[in-house]
């Protein structure tokens, strides 16, 4: 695959699901590329098996140091190596808040229970002592509460009669290692899901003032105004006609201002067949460095040049004041 996201692990000790995680990236068409193992321990076992496989590996032991300061070392480190993912892997610590919000979005987990039940230590201990009929893992987002975030993927693994923690563990492992490569894998591509991409959209344009969905030519889309004289101000177009994007098609001023953005980004933008001449601009969305801030601005933007004025008449007074 030429478009692979670039991840890099962070693990504490054996690193189990790291290897899992390098292996699935060399299978055929893999959506991912490992391209820094990282540790807080100098002599885990992950380390030299990332070395062995060619990993490039960086380690710096936390004993001394402040939490903070270790985990500025840290981002350093895979700020360094520019990985669009962060995979924790068996990491034992702790990270500061001010570490999470720089890797928001870009750092995941994975947890041995079926979260939200048991977050923190001892999961299978827990599940055991509570009779549960199940166990298991569980990939998520990580947010500053410990085993909090959203959750991406979970797989369940049957509780068998005579089980311990040691003996449940192993079985909840091999789930581990199924479900962390596939999640991640998912998680990266996702800039290529139509689907994904629409609930963004949706996210970003319906808080706007009397927005509503409607289609144009069965392509979702956004209209502003009342149910009878709504006006359509954004479109997702989904590969139309042979084009290779998911683009979002907004208002543009006009001509003049559509060729110089295309011109000047075109990566970014494009003229959408049989919308272009209409005044609509393309925005595409299928990349990975999708800039959601701009793709809002952009919505704002058509919104107003869209809405009724009795709806941007407050707006239009704010900006000559």
């Amino acid at each position: 695959m030429a478009d692979r996201a670039r991840v890099a692990v962070v693990i504490s000790g054996e690193g189990s699901n790291m290897a899992a995680l390098l292996y699935a990236s060399r299978l055929p068409d893999t959506a991912t590329e490992i391209v820094l193992v990282a540790s807080n321990n100098p002599d885990a076992a992950g380390l030299a098996l990332a070395e062995a496989e060619g990993v490039p590996t960086w380690s710096l032991s936390h004993k001394g140091l402040t939490r903070e300061a270790f985990d500025d070392a840290l981002d350093d480190a895979l700020t360094a190596a520019r990985p669009d993912a962060v995979a924790l892997a068996g990491y034992m610590r702790l990270l500061t808040p001010a570490f999470v919000a720089r890797w928001r979005g870009r750092l995941l987990n994975i947890h041995p229970s079926l979260l939200p039940k048991y977050r923190g230590l001892d999961t299978y201990a827990r599940a055991l002592d509570a009779g549960d009929s199940h166990a298991g893992c569980t990939v998520h987002l990580v947010t500053e509460d410990v085993d909090a975030g959203e959750i991406l993927g979970q797989v369940a693994v049957a509780i068998r009669p005579g089980d311990t923690p040691d003996t449940l563990a192993a079985r909840v492992r091999l789930a581990e290692h199924q479900l962390y490569p596939a999640t991640l894998a998912a998680y990266v591509s996702r800039f290529q899901d139509a689907a994904w991409i629409e609930a963004r959209l949706d996210e970003l344009a319906s808080p706007l003032p009397e927005v509503s969905r409607k289609t144009s030519h069965g392509s979702p889309g956004w209209a502003v105004g009342s149910e009878k004289s709504a006006k359509l101000f954004a479109i997702l177009a989904d590969r139309h006609h042979g084009e290779d994007a998911i683009g979002l098609l907004v208002k543009a001023s006009g001509a003049d201002e559509m060729t110089g953005l295309i011109e000047a980004r075109p990566d970014t933008y494009y003229w959408p067949k049989y919308y272009g001449a209409s005044g609509w601009l393309g925005f595409k969305l299928n990349r990975r460095d999708t800039d959601w801030d701009e793709v809002g601005e952009w919505l704002q933007r058509s919104w107003r040049a869209c809405a009724p004025p009795r709806l941007t008449r407050l707006m239009r007074a704010a900006d000559e004041f």
